[in-house]
């Protein structure tokens, strides 16, 4: 019965163990999803900033792009 007694105990220690580290690692996830999410927001409003200071610019920027895209698109066909 002691080796059983002690098997089991060594199953609940890992268990425990286990389930500390999942615990940390979904903490640690949920911290980071928050960051990256406040870095969205941030990048969105700095966007928004700087298309309401220079909308001219922001135009030219995005046909640029749009044509850039483009020409990448169509010659990889």
């Amino acid at each position: 019965m002691d080796t059983l007694d002690k098997v089991s105990d060594s199953a609940r220690d890992a268990f425990d163990k286990i389930a500390d580290a999942t615990s940390q690692t979904a903490e640690a996830l949920g911290e980071k999803g928050e960051q990256l999410l406040n870095a969205e927001q941030r990048l969105i409003k700095n966007c928004r900033r700087c298309v309401r200071d220079s909308p001219m610019t922001s135009i030219g920027i995005a046909v640029a792009a749009g044509f850039v895209l483009s020409r990448l698109l169509l010659s990889s066909r």
